[in-house]
């Protein structure tokens, strides 16, 4: 059996040998990945003793050759043909941070050894102190390799090691990587194919911080390894197979020009999305945008700004001095009667134009670099009610819905959502809620049928317990305990056996703990200390995908994915994707979310005049509400629909109540298909075709929206509404003091009447002009949202306008209300914008500037697909948004 094994893995070798062979005449047109990167050796120098990290992550750990005559160096190879050492000069510092915080770890090499006698092991690489005390080791034994990792439940050796069988290894070049999740589960691949797999239990947090990183020998110089090095590579996480497998196919052509040049371009861009572009939207684009273009200067527009205006070109790449931006800046004349930059902003701009002024969009959203106290800070989210409450039922079996509805205080609105993480804080009413709402799950439960999902042995001893609670805690924390959680639920059940307690009693005394656990109430994630983005664990991972498309935890198939590392695959994750989008589950959260965007919730709170709106009443405000999510769930789920289709889709639901208020039947409304019960009373939702009624159609045409301008129909919120949260535009606040108080109808003064007003003023026209006409379109709908030609004071009403979309200079003409609504449905910033909310309700936070490249990303992918929800849906949990962890920098909040 060995010898057939060994065998095989010659026949192996030799295959791909010559695989490499033909890989070197062809061009692998596979990109190396970057992410998780901490050091790179491409080996491109030729002489000297310095072996340059071209990693370009901060700090450099450059390697020096102890002894030159040893090796012999050409363009992309490092041979070693006598006993050296090649160390790095620094402590592996930023190698034992990123490693101690992940878990995990991959070292990639390719190598060509020397012969397949050499053994020891001896040190390809190693991070270690002896030849009896490491941090990691990958070796040659023979021809086999053998790597050592060193964990709280392994030696200093880093024993038992990872072993590749033999005659996996020959004296050819050769692609070897060894790569270690936090799972534990580690493996070595060999030209792209998996060799070995083992469990390597414990975590590394006790890698020892004094040690540097060596090649070719031990550091105490008794394993020498002697061969030709083309690429070594080390990672602060587990690749994946597909990864490990576009690593192999790009070769071993250590020559990494493009590799740092697509770094390189990774950090130009991010000074652009985090500093420069906020610094012209706070500073620049209020005078300087494509609308205002004072002086004829757009720095809006990349086009238009390298351009320039009427004085002359205000950047020019490479030549900050020769700059008129720059020139204006630095004398403080720019910008006007304003305080002018900080001594840091200017640093930023000059820097950003001598290397080039890198400008990675087309254009400046203002919305998406506004700044804003919370953009770009690290907030552990506190879980909703609507998902706490979706959190015990998954976990534990039960309902408290009612409970919870009574106990847990409201959660408040912030960046138009209720997720929102910096607004979900906890105080002392929480903290007794939670403890009310524990005692009451687990007075629910059936606790001893609930423990046999984990182990059927009962007893209160030692190891069966712990056992136990490892496995309960798991799932109930949605994720691994540490040590120290152990002990702690440990100690509840010690001491209810030292009070004569029985097993079912401390278990439930254990989950009512636990309950309680911040892991429970909050998504809680490790904290990333490497100053870069780096990707989130199979456990955490899991957790953001199913509070995104769920609004709950991840059951036991997303659960087992995390534990076979499969979430790591973008493949298997979006196979998972697929299925969770399939569960009911999924389409409740997305009415949860087509309500809180159309902040449905104010509909409870709207009390008009009762002399205007005499048949206004709390059942007709459900029926509106009950409208709009019967509308989305059609257009979504149903017809399965692009979601720009909510703008003008022509039908929608409606009670007889509502129907009446609407005029349906006057105006030719048509009942169409089932009726829909959403109360058991009469007052079912019956679908409506709406072709005969042009008026009507639409998000923009549901009472539920309309109800947002008031009852005197204001266009100043109504335009605000489309501005922002359709548009994604923004507008400066009312300067302080202005009285902002709706101005009312009356005859000869209808509502448009009275913005025209604004609009011509000197004073307010230059913000109500981008807004307030995007809804003069909308004027023949009353504050409750009942179409007419005239309003109460007999003033003839209209219905056409401009469009002005944010960034553009021309608008666009409309005659209707109903060519508005096709213009918002068939305009792709709309359909971006509802891709950019989406986005912002999965993450629980406002978005930034540097989020806005993966935002045009998600919502590229979305509209390839088709720009479905299930789409955008997929896309955002694809994307880099919620697969990385973002640098937990020391300014950043905590709630």
């Amino acid at each position: 059996m060995h010898f057939q094994l060994q065998i095989s893995y010659q026949i192996k070798a030799l295959l791909s040998g010559l695989l490499l062979v033909l890989s070197s005449a062809t061009l692998w047109s596979a990109e190396r990945t970057t992410e998780g990167l901490l050091a790179l050796y491409d080996f491109t120098g030729t002489d000297g003793v310095t072996i340059q990290d071209r990693s370009g992550v901060d700090p450099a750990l450059d390697l020096k050759i102890e002894d030159s005559k040893a090796v012999s160096r050409t363009r992309g190879v490092l041979k070693v043909h006598g006993e050296t050492q090649i160390r790095s000069l620094k402590t592996a510092t930023k190698i034992l941070n990123a490693v101690r915080q992940s878990g995990e770890i991959t070292v990639e090499a390719w190598i060509h050894p020397e012969n397949i006698t050499q053994s020891g092991p001896a040190r390809i690489l190693t991070i270690s102190r002896n030849s009896s005390e490491r941090n990691f080791t990958l070796g040659q034994d023979g021809n086999k390799l053998d790597a050592r990792l060193r964990t709280t439940r392994t030696s200093k050796n880093g024993m038992p090691s990872t072993v590749s069988p033999k005659g996996s290894l020959q004296a050819q070049l050769m692609h070897v990587i060894y790569t270690r999740n936090r799972s534990g589960n580690a493996f070595i691949y060999i030209n792209g194919k998996q060799a070995a797999k083992k469990t390597v239990a414990g975590k590394p947090s006790n890698w020892d911080g004094s040690l540097h990183l060596a090649l070719t020998n031990e550091t105490s110089r008794d394993r020498p390894w002697k061969g030709s090095y083309h690429l070594v590579a080390l990672y602060g996480r587990a690749l994946s197979g597909s990864e490990i497998q576009a690593n192999f196919k790009a070769g071993a052509d250590a020559d990494s020009e493009e590799l740092l040049a697509r770094l390189r371009a990774r950090k130009k861009a991010s000074l652009f999305h985090q500093e420069i572009a906020p610094l012209l939207v706070k500073h620049c684009l209020e005078c300087h945008d494509a609308t205002t273009r004072k002086g004829k200067l757009d720095l809006s527009h990349k086009t238009n700004a390298l351009a320039g205006g009427k004085e002359g070109r205000a950047i020019i790449p490479g030549k900050g001095s020769q700059s008129l931006l720059w020139q204006m800046v630095a004398d403080n004349e720019m910008p006007e009667d304003r305080d002018p930059l900080s001594a840091s902003e200017k640093a930023s701009l000059k820097k950003w134009i001598n290397d080039g002024a890198y400008w990675p969009v087309d254009f400046i959203d203002p919305l998406a670099y506004k700044p804003d106290a919370n953009a770009g800070k690290i907030f552990i989210r506190r879980l909703t009610a609507p998902e706490y409450i979706e959190t015990v039922r998954a976990t534990l079996g039960v309902d408290l819905s009612a409970q919870a509805q009574e106990l847990l205080p409201a959660d408040l609105r912030a960046d138009g959502f209720s997720n929102t993480a910096y607004n979900l804080g906890v105080d002392l009413k929480h903290v007794e809620a939670y403890a009310r709402l524990a005692a009451i799950a687990v007075a629910k439960m059936n606790i001893r049928e609930f423990a046999a999902r984990f182990s059927s042995n009962r007893s209160l001893t030692q190891k069966p317990m712990r056992s136990h609670i490892e496995k309960l805690g798991k799932w109930i924390l949605r994720g691994p305990l540490e040590d120290h959680e152990i002990n702690a639920y440990r100690g509840i059940s010690t001491a209810v056996a030292a009070s004569g307690g029985n097993f079912d009693e401390a278990i439930g005394f254990i989950v009512e703990a636990m309950l309680q656990s911040p892991r429970f109430m909050y998504l809680v994630e490790g904290q990333n200390k490497t100053g870069t983005p780096v990707r989130i664990n199979d456990y955490e991972l899991a957790s953001r995908i199913s509070y995104i498309i769920w609004g709950a935890p991840p059951d036991r198939q997303l659960m087992q994915a995390a534990d076979e590392h499969e979430l790591g695959d973008p493949a298997r994750t979006a196979a998972q994707v697929r299925r969770m989008l399939a569960d009911p589950r999924a389409r409740k959260r997305s009415e949860r979310f087509a309500y809180e965007w159309l902040h449905l919730e104010r509909l409870k709170h709207l009390t008009p005049d009762k002399k205007r709106f005499p048949g206004w009443n709390s059942q007709l405000a459900d029926d509106m509400s009950a409208e709009t999510i019967a509308f989305f769930r059609d257009i979504t789920w149903q017809q399965k629909r692009p979601l720009a289709d909510l703008l003008n889709a022509q039908f929608t639901y409606a009670t007889q109540r509502l129907a009446e208020h609407y005029r349906f039947s006057a105006d030719g409304g048509k009942p169409s298909g089932e009726t829909v019960k959403t109360r058991p009373e009469k007052n079912g939702l019956t679908r409506y075709d709406l072709s005969a009624i042009p008026s009507r159609g639409g998000l923009l045409t549901h009472g539920s929206v309309l109800t947002i301008g008031g009852e005197n129909a204001s266009m100043v919120t109504r335009g605000l509404f489309i501005l922002h949260d359709l548009l994604r535009g923004t507008i400066k606040d009312p300067p302080p003091g202005t009285d902002t108080t709706p101005m009312p109808s009356k005859p000869g003064q209808s509502q448009r009447t009275i913005a025209e007003m604004r609009i011509n003023d000197k004073a307010c026209g230059g913000c109500h002009t981008k807004f307030e006409p995007l809804a003069f379109g909308l004027e023949r709908y009353d504050g409750l949202g009942t179409f007419r030609k005239h309003d109460r004071f007999e003033n003839l009403l209209r219905e056409d306008g401009e469009l002005l979309l944010p960034g553009k200079v021309k608008p666009i003409p409309y005659k209707s209300s109903a060519e508005l609504m096709d213009i918002l449905a068939g305009n792709d910033r709309v359909a971006e914008n509802i891709t950019w909310k989406l986005t912002q309700f999965a993450l629980g936070r406002p978005l930034a500037g540097p989020d806005v490249p993966i935002l045009k990303k998600i919502h590229a992918q979305s509209l390839k697909n088709g720009g479905k929800y299930t789409d955008t849906m997929t896309a955002i949990v694809l994307s880099d948004l919620v697969r990385m962890s973002q640098p937990d920098k020391a300014a950043s909040s905590r709630n």
